[in-house]
This record gives structure tokens, sequence and C-alpha cells, in this order.
């Protein structure tokens, strides 16, 4: 039985990626008592391997996914002003030749492949720039540039390729540092009284009447905790179906479809601060994008995954594909010897029984499941762009359940560092680096994408770099990795080059096993001066 002394919670959220932070961080701003386990760190998963955009998603267009589209096209702008340190505007181009082809199952495919038989498939000049005017004015763009037509002769953005590619389409669409997102929705949910949880596993979660009890391991000191709450949210992502059936137990017809998505890191590719996206014989896309000012990251497969519990690494075969995919673009011939990082991540899609991987929905479905008490919200796919959009759809099923919930907040408010125009990057970089003298423009740079508004704040009083502490190397120092671990939940060296920042591209393995070894001790220190 539950404890009748303790006050049971509104909201129990199981899963720290960005649908998990989101909606705590909605719900915590709306006066509900929230709490939020993820048995991992923050961001571990998913929301730490996507393709780090913020897009309407162009291709989407073509299986007729207008809301979809339109939704997510709207957020951007949205999204852009709450946090221009983590998210800016990028430009897109998109080379054209008359080779293109669909992919065979889209519904524009099918229905072109009927009334035009002729074209066996192609995609028409014609109907990428309809496409594109579609893109541009679906969400009411205010802040991004429209579509232009590019000549590629002789231009920086014909360049690297091939020079059978002499027209492109250049359009707008916006980046975003996906894992800072989730930590800074965290951050914002436990500032308005939300509990975080990072490294917590959930036992199990029963109902109990009207109330769910649910029993959660911290997974470093393997102390175990009761909570009760009203109303539990599964925002498990791949987890999602696994959580459903093994830890509340539910009699659940709704299925989960775990869809691979790899990417491969090479170094710096080409000299501008454009992307290509790249459009393949086979009919799917890639893109090749400028990453961490030194590098390209190019991505992504969609590969069914069997199993969440097997952790997503971009196969040989995987590699291979995106590296041949980008050699029928690049003049530079790309191999193995080129890739210095991969990453996978697992895309948690609602099963519409689509035939292939590609084909699924990226749209969310929220259900909500009251029979035999307590309510549970389960939340199946959603894509980055529309993380806030789905947080707030999910207060609206919440709301349902719970009474006197408050109505939207969010759209327009800042996260945390983000309080500067979107326009004013360059501005805060040089605000820092009048301040502190000593910063280069890479570590200038570096922190205000990072941290924004907040950066003078780790630095402190520092009037040279030997005041930040230790040097790790590649510009973080004692004093960015002790703001890390007491404000943004990072514990080990892992969480922060690869997490908090990706300064794992410049740090050698020795580097990375000193910073671990010095996290550890100074972790062991900030739990003594707890006690």
């Amino acid at each position: 039985m539950i404890d009748q002394n303790v006050e049971p919670i509104d909201l129990f959220i199981i899963g720290g990626g960005i649908n998990g932070c989101g909606i705590a961080r909605d719900a915590a701003g709306r006066g509900l008592s929230v709490t939020l386990a993820e048995m991992n760190d923050l961001a571990s998963a998913t929301s730490s391997a996507s393709t780090k955009l913020f897009h309407g998603g162009l291709r989407y267009l073509e299986y007729f996914e207008f809301r979809l589209v339109r939704e997510a096209l709207v957020e951007r702008e949205v999204l852009l002003k709450a946090m221009p340190h983590i998210s800016w505007p990028m430009r897109f181009v998109l080379p054209y030749h008359e080779d293109m082809r669909f992919e065979s199952d889209t519904p524009t495919s099918r229905l072109l492949s009927f009334i035009m038989p002729w074209m066996k498939g192609r995609r028409p000049a014609w109907l990428i720039r309809l496409g594109l005017f579609l893109y541009d004015n679906l969400g009411g763009r205010k802040i991004l540039p429209g579509t232009k037509t590019l000549g590629l002769r002789g231009t920086a953005e014909g360049a690297p390729l091939e020079d059978r590619f002499a027209k492109a389409y250049e359009y707008s669409d916006c980046w975003i540092e996906d894992s800072r997102l989730v930590i800074l929705n965290a951050r914002d949910a436990e500032a308005r009284g939300a509990m975080i949880l990072p490294r917590t596993k959930v036992l199990s979660a029963a109902r109990d009447g009207d109330l769910w009890r649910i029993e959660t391991q911290n997974t470093e000191s393997g102390e175990t905790r009761t909570h009760t709450a009203k109303m539990l949210v599964n925002a498990g992502g791949p987890w999602v179906g696994d959580i459903i059936q093994t830890k509340v137990r539910l009699n659940s017809k709704e299925g989960v479809r775990l869809v691979r998505g790899s990417h491969i890191v090479t170094r710096k590719l080409y000299d501008h601060d454009k992307c290509y996206f790249f459009q393949g014989t086979d009919g799917r896309i890639i893109f090749a994008i400028p990453y961490e000012t030194d590098f390209t990251l190019i991505g992504t497969t969609d590969a069914e995954h069997d199993d969440p519990a097997n952790k997503p690494v971009c196969t040989p075969e995987e590699q291979s594909y995106l590296l041949n995919f980008a050699n029928q673009y690049f003049k530079q011939d790309l191999t193995d010897a080129d890739v210095v990082w991969t990453y996978s991540g697992v895309r948690p899609l609602y099963d519409d029984g689509a035939s292939s991987a590609t084909a699924a929905t990226r749209d969310y479905t929220l259900k909500v499941d009251a029979n035999g008490g307590a309510p549970v919200l389960n939340i199946f796919g959603g894509k980055i762009t529309t993380y806030r959009r789905l947080a707030e759809s999910a207060l609206e099923k919440i709301a349902e359940q719970l009474p006197n919930v408050k109505g939207p907040w969010t759209a327009g408010v800042t996260l945390p560092g983000g309080d500067f125009p979107v326009d004013g990057f360059d501005a805060q970089v040089a605000k820092l680096q009048d301040a502190f003298p000593f910063l280069d423009a890479f570590w200038a740079r570096r922190l205000v994408r990072a941290y924004g508004t907040e950066a003078p704040a780790i630095l402190g009083t520092a009037k040279e770099a030997g005041d930040l502490g230790r040097d790790f190397g590649a510009t973080l120092t004692e004093a960015e990795v002790h703001w890390l671990m007491t404000h943004e939940y990072a514990h080990t060296a892992e969480d922060v080059v690869w997490r908090r920042n990706k300064l794992g591209l410049r740090l050698s393995a020795e580097q990375i096993t000193a910073l671990d070894a010095w996290m550890a001790e100074h972790r062991h220190s900030l739990s003594k001066a707890a006690e």
C-alpha cells in the first residue's frame, strides 16, 4: 500500500531524452509537480544521435505528411528565437541532375508513375521546385530567407562537386545542438520545480487505485526509492514498448518500430558554411553538413533495428553506403580512411505498418491508457524539431486526466543562455572576448555556442587561462567541467566530451582518460561536501 502521509506528485516521467525533458519543462511551468527518471545520462540515446537539424522534412512532402511538415516549419523559427546559441540558420544546397529518382513506394512516386509513366520514376526539376515552393510557404516563414536557384559553375558551392552538376536549388533550415537542447530543457524544468533524476532506473510501475507506485534505483549507488504519482508518462524513446510490456505491464496493441539512423564524420570537405542535400539513384537522401568547425557530418541511413538493448552502431555496410552515396557528388573520392568518427541512434517510430523503414511515419502519436485506474501516457515517434509542440500536445492529454492544468506557455520563452537576438551571436562572442581577452576566436565561439549569455559565469573572475584551473586540452578547463558537473548533470568524461560538447573529436584517448579520472575524484569530493 502507498504511504498516505506522502503527498503524490502529479507526473512521473520515464525517459530523459528530448520528449521527456520537454514535457517536464512544460508541465513544471504550468505548476504541476514533476519527477523525471532517466536510467543513463540525459540525452544518452536517440536525442544525442540525430542529424542535428531543426527542419521541416522536405522529403516528407512526398509522403503527403503536410501537417507534420507545416508544424515543423512553423516551429523552426519559434525555436530559433528561444535558443540562438545552440540553434542557427543554415542554407542547404540541393544539386540537380536528370538521373534523380523517387523512392518507388512514396505516394507522389506512385501518382506520377500513373499519370506520367514515361518519366520512369525520375524526379523532375519542376516537381522539386514545387516542393520547395510549398516548403517556403507552408510555415509562415519570417526570419529565414527563401529558395533560390544557384548556378554551380565557378562558385564556392560548386567547387567540391563533380563537374556534371551545373545547377542547384538553395533553401533554408536550421542547425540544432541536439544533446544540449535536452540538457537546457532539463535545467529549465528543474528551475521551475521539477525533480530531474539521471542515472535512475525504473524497476517497476504499478497501479494502486488512482495512483501509480514507481520503484526506482540509482544505478551508481544502488539506492532504491518509491515514488507515487497521479499520472505516468512513458517517454522511453526506443524503450517505450519495453516499458509498456515489462515495467507498466499494459495489455496494449500499440507498437513501436525501431529504425536505426547512422552517421559518419570526416575531416572538413569544403570551405563554405552551407549544407548539401544529396539525392541518390535509389530515391533516398543524405545530408553533408559543416560540423564542429573542422569536420563534415554525413548522414543518415534508415535501417530496421531489432532490440533497444542492442547499442546502435554504424555498421561497415552503412558506412560504405554513406561513403558511396557522397562519392556520387563530391570530386574527392572518400574512403574508410577519411572517417574520423561514427555514431548511430534509434528512432522509436509509431508502427503504422509502412512497407519500409524509410516510409514509416515520423509524426508523433500520443496514447493514454486509463483502463484499470491511474492514467499513463505513452509517447511514440516524434522529430526533434517538433519536441515543443509534442510537449504541448502531451499536456493537452494530461489536462484531460488532471484538473486545473494551466494553458500553453513555452512558445517564445528562452532556454538558459538564449536571451539574445537571433542575429546577435557575433556580438556575444565579441563581448565575451572583451571581458576575457585571453580567449582566442575558437574558444570564445565554442563557449557562446554552448552556453550563450551564461558563458561569463563559467569563466568567473579569471584574468588569464591559468585562472581556470587544469587544462584538459582543446580549450576544456577545470572551471568548465566543474560547471558541467554542478549545473548540467555530467558525471563522466563521456557525458562531457560527447554530449555536453563534441571535444571528443579533438582530445586524445589519454586526455579523455585523464579527464574521467579527475571527474571521478571530483565527484567523490562533491558528494562528501553534500553530506
